[in-house]
């Protein structure tokens, strides 16, 4: 069983810049694709990152491409997710999960508590 523990999240200004953490424990941890997600009250969870168990491939969504990446270190079980830039639309929860390499909440079997990131303007 894998367990994922999401950290970094803030209260912060626009144009700051975060990392949020998620720490995998468990069997196999490396061996998961991740993903990251945020939800937006009201809102759906949408997807924002993804990379792949060796770290070679990632797709972030186009709509923080230029902003934010994902990158993991197995050594460490731990994923990030750097955002720039920060805007006050930004703001939500945001989820780390373990699956498969994929955009849709439905890859991903395993899901972090959420962090929550508040952007002020």
């Amino acid at each position: 069983q894998v367990s994922l523990v999401g950290s970094g999240g803030g209260l912060v200004q626009a144009g700051d810049s975060l990392r949020l953490s998620c720490a995998a424990s468990g069997r196999a941890s490396s061996l998961y694709g991740m993903g990251w997600f945020r939800q937006a009250p009201g809102k759906e969870r949408e997807f924002v990152a993804t990379i792949s168990w060796t770290g070679s491939s990632t797709n972030v969504a186009n709509s923080v491409k230029d902003r934010f990446t994902v990158s993991r270190e197995n050594g460490k079980n731990t994923v990030y997710l750097q955002m720039n830039s920060l805007k006050p639309e930004d703001t939500a929860v945001y989820y780390c999960a373990a699956g498969s390499y994929g955009t849709s909440t439905s890859s991903y079997p395993l899901w972090g508590q959420g962090t929550q990131v508040t952007v002020s303007s």
